[in-house]
């Protein structure tokens, strides 16, 4: 990580420092915000780490809880999303902690017993074989500290305000609806005067109060879908048992019914989802009182011949499988196109089963693709217009996985007279992997997404999908580094310039380009606001086809090394070369089939490939960025 271009730091680099509404942060909850987010999940606590990089910008966290949730229902970690905490900077911290899953283990009926289960394949996860970030399983309690640590340490210092209930609202429209038009009704449920209801004023409003959202309820939005006639019990448990695979997850299958087993941190903990059956028409959700002692004799049940000894039980709960997805993400009256002020993410605009993984993976994408926005439209970088496309982006995903989620659902259900191949889970679970990693997401041409009309010269990064990193070599210090990880949550653009042949000195399309880039007429310039460092809005980094060794720095263009910080101190940390050294073999341009001859990957703030261009494509390039920049 980079630090000390503003000075000695002596203390936590991570820790930066306050700036704009983190100087002096009122306890008491303002009257007037710019952003207020309604819930502290997944979905709301990644939208304060990344809110919390806009110091200029009022937001506030709203949670009706008293305090920190302490234990969390969701517990799989895709890499996508460590990918994501990656650029939250704590990927390496909440790794150490966690349990990597490199095995799934499949079993079913013994053959010979059937009343008996057996280990049918044994499967290497898919985590490290579609990613260089692992398939974590960690307790969401513990997602949220690490978000709310990245949201106080920035220069916004945002924390939750807990004990504060929200009661409804009301977008107001027209001339009378001033600078802050969405009037809050909140109700103090904790703290000096619990009951005391008052109402706040607020730009944008952010619906993170899961899948009995009243924000939903609030903007008239309905769950879409319906309930499956299935129950699972779930619970997190510490035992003594003869069963193998007790470390190892699982998905088990016998005459008794099915269990997705899932080791959790620590060593010792479980995970248990227990088959509980068909749920009758008429059963009126009675399912759910299922007591623990009966989810552990299933259990037991379906283990058959091995037994679990339960010690002790941290969590347990019964759900009913339910896949919906709400009929808009945002609260924008159909055909008006008013711009939206209400959106909704996570369980408040999508609910599935838990055994694919997916709710509070998806939930943080969600809240990733819509925090940038908000900054970039509030600081005055991007149009209003730009926040249409959060909804538009996110609800075609979340249908993607209600219908990943209802078919990997219905096989895990399966009894055993429906199976024919027991092998057939365990083939469904690789071939699939690419969607629950979080890999297969594609937005969309759009105001921020280009046309694919270029895509050949850069076919390992398709537009519309997430910048998939490879190794490459820092010029100013020889070491091997993901050229990916080098990108923060920060708001910023990333501009990739991967060289065509000629050396840094020499004439070429890329030296042209850098001219370009940073000449006064360059979208670059026109976008970055007065007064503020060169990189603010736009981080522009070279890769040459080189080694790097071959690569004279004093002949690379000063783009790729701008002068930063109130000091002005040479950023040597954006110029990398290609070839392949004793600590990388892979060179980037054949391991994402990049051209030759040149070519420009411009990725977004939230990691998406934004468009792919030729390095003389520069008029294409500046009225790309200049639509995303509404100018």
């Amino acid at each position: 990580m980079q630090f000390h271009h503003h000075g000695y730091v002596s203390g936590d680099p991570r820790v930066l420092p306050a700036a704009g509404t983190g100087l002096d942060r009122p306890a008491e909850l303002p009257d007037e915000v710019d952003v207020l987010v309604v819930g502290s999940g997944p979905a709301g606590m990644l939208l304060a780490a990344q809110m919390s990089q806009y110091p200029e910008v009022t937001t506030r966290v709203i949670e009706r809880r008293a305090g920190r949730l302490v234990l969390g229902q969701a517990d799989g970690i895709q890499p996508r999303s460590v990918e994501t905490f990656q650029a939250f900077g704590f990927a390496e911290q909440i790794t150490a902690e966690a349990y990597n899953i490199g095995w799934m283990n499949f079993w079913g009926p013994d053959p010979d017993d059937p009343g008996r289960i057996v280990r049918t394949s044994r499967t290497e996860d898919y985590g490290l074989k579609i990613s260089e970030f692992p398939h974590l399983i960690v307790n969401q309690a513990r997602v949220l500290d690490y978000f709310a640590q990245a949201a106080a340490n920035g220069p916004a210092r945002i924390a939750p305000d807990y004990g504060v209930e929200f009661l409804g609202l009301t977008v107001h429209e027209g001339p009378d609806a001033g600078p802050y038009p969405v009037e809050v009704r909140v109700r103090e449920a904790a703290g000096e005067l619990p009951g005391r209801e008052r109402t706040i004023r607020a730009k944008y409003v952010a619906g993170c109060d899961g899948a009995r959202s009243a924000v939903r309820e609030a903007i008239g939005r309905r769950h879409v879908g319906e309930f499956a006639a299935h129950a699972w019990g779930v619970m997190d448990v510490l035992v003594n048992t003869d069963f193998p695979d007790w470390r190892i997850k699982c998905a088990i299958n016998s005459e008794a019914g099915n269990i997705l087993h899932i080791p959790r941190e620590g060593g010792y903990l479980s995970r248990m989802y227990v088959d509980l059956g068909e749920v009758p028409e008429n059963d009126h959700h009675e399912v759910r009182r299922t007591p623990i002692e009966e989810i552990i004799r299933r259990a037991n049940e379906i283990l058959t011949p091995y037994t679990l000894d339960v010690v002790d039980v941290a969590w347990h709960s019964v759900y009913e499988v339910g896949h919906r997805v709400t009929d808009r993400f945002d609260d924008v009256p159909e055909g008006s196109g008013r711009t939206p002020r209400v959106f909704l993410t996570g369980d408040a605009c999508h609910t599935h089963s838990a055994k694919a993984g997916q709710g509070m993976n998806v939930s943080m994408q969600d809240g990733l693709n819509l925090g940038w926005k908000l900054g970039s439209v509030l600081t005055g970088l991007s149009p209003e217009s730009l926040l249409a496309t959060y909804s538009s982006e996110r609800q075609p995903v979340a249908q993607e996985l209600i219908d990943f989620d209802r078919e990997w659902s219905s096989l895990m259900a399966r009894k055993p007279e429906e199976i024919s191949d027991p092998t057939e889970l365990a083939q469904h679970y690789l071939a699939t992997s690419e969607f629950p990693s979080g890999f297969m997401t594609r937005y969309a041409p759009s105001m921020i997404v280009g046309e694919p009309s270029h895509q050949e010269l850069a076919a390992g990064f398709p537009i519309g999908k997430r910048f998939k990193s490879a190794e490459v070599t820092r010029v100013a210090d020889g070491n091997a580094v993901h050229l990916g990880h080098h990108a923060r949550a920060d708001g910023r653009w990333r501009l990739y310039a991967f060289a065509d042949a000629p050396l840094a000195g020499e004439d070429s399309a890329l030296a042209a380009w850098a001219a370009w880039v940073g000449s006064a007429e360059s979208p670059v310039a026109r976008h970055t606001p007065a007064g503020a460092d060169v990189d603010a809005v736009f981080d522009v980094k070279v890769v040459y086809q080189q080694a790097f060794q071959e690569v004279d720095l004093a002949g690379v263009p000063g783009v790729f090394r701008p002068r930063t910080g109130p000091l002005g101190l040479i950023d040597w940390e954006k110029v990398f070369a290609a070839g392949p050294t004793v600590w990388t073999g892979v060179d980037i341009f054949a391991e994402r089939e990049l051209s030759r001859d040149g070519v420009v990957v411009v990725v977004r703030p939230d990691q998406y490939v934004a468009h792919v261009l030729p390095l003389t494509a520069t008029d294409e390039l500046a009225a790309f960025l200049d639509g995303a920049f509404g100018s």
